[in-house]
């Protein structure tokens, strides 16, 4: 059996910043929010928490926040890069620190074969005893990662999971069909949470669930417990939200959206910048529209 088992939802948490410093203080009530709405796994340092702009001392001080305040859930860390030997190291300065688990994306840039996928992602493995989540969104790395190459690396008994952000849906429903016992299909995607549930999907890997951790919840868990209806209507209501995350690159409306709800400053390290007004406006009316605000 797998090391880790992994359901329903996960937030893909953002990272406050304030004066050109993490705020701490935000990242933390962030994390009381996400806790007290039941929340069922924590993911800091993905692409939604602007990874590649923090440095050493900020990601550890980021891991160790989400650790204490977790309440028991697991914590899957992003540590990948288009690097191996770099991917490695950033998972040996943050494994001191407890985490659960790491996310690791598909190498970006480089776009790597199949086999040079698969190679990447075995070294990765054997360079751990941790739980390692592969996350393959090519939208923003360049390459796809086949479902006959996440079938074989699923084999591995530490690789436990896939975050698939594809939106090939035949791939994913190939790769849920197929997956071992123990290793779970996280939809990357949070339109494509209901479907790809009620295919046989394990969870979510959220965005959404920043702004509306709750309702997501509900959404995750309406779907385990095979209850469609509630979860339709939850899907029909969010999916303006769904729909606005993505209206510039992500994390630039969530935060827009947060920082309408007076959760964080609306401020990101370059060479990402504030989203137009345009979509602080969209942002703001779509978690009115919730009754958020």
């Amino acid at each position: 059996m797998k090391k880790l088992s992994l359901s329903g939802c996960g937030t893909a948490l953002v990272t406050p910043f304030r004066n050109g410093e993490v705020d701490y203080a935000a990242f933390s009530r962030l994390l009381d929010r996400q806790v007290e709405a039941g929340i069922h796994f924590l993911v800091p340092l993905g692409t939604t928490g602007e990874t590649p702009c923090l440095d050493e001392e900020e990601r550890i001080r980021i891991l160790e926040l989400s650790k204490e305040k977790c309440a028991g859930r697991p914590v899957i860390v992003g540590g990948g890069t288009n690097s191996l030997t770099q991917t490695v190291k950033s998972m040996k300065v943050l494994e001191p620190y407890g985490p659960d688990a790491f996310l690791i994306v598909v190498p970006y840039y480089n776009k790597p074969t199949q086999d040079g996928i698969y190679e990447y992602f075995k070294a990765v493995a054997d360079s751990t005893d941790k739980p390692i989540v592969m996350y393959n969104v090519p939208s923003r790395t360049g390459a796809n990662m086949t479902a006959e190459t996440a079938l074989r690396l699923a084999e591995i008994e530490n690789i436990v999971a896939v975050k698939e952000a594809s939106g090939n849906y035949a791939q994913i429903s190939e790769i849920i069909g197929h997956a071992p016992e123990g290793f779970a299909v996280l939809s990357g995607n949070d339109d494509e949470t209901l479907s790809l549930m009620a295919t046989g999907a394990a969870g979510i890997v959220s965005v959404a669930s920043n702004i509306a951790p709750r309702m997501m919840v509900e959404l995750a868990e309406a779907m385990l417990a095979n209850d469609i209806v509630k979860a339709r209507g939850l899907h029909h209501r969010l999916m303006p939200l769904f729909r606005n995350c993505f209206i510039e690159s992500n994390p630039v409306p969530v935060k827009a959206g947060l920082a309408a709800m007076g959760l964080l400053e609306e401020e990101f390290r370059l060479p990402l910048v504030p989203g137009i007004r345009k979509t602080y406006d969209i942002m703001r009316r779509t978690v009115e529209d919730l009754g958020l605000i």
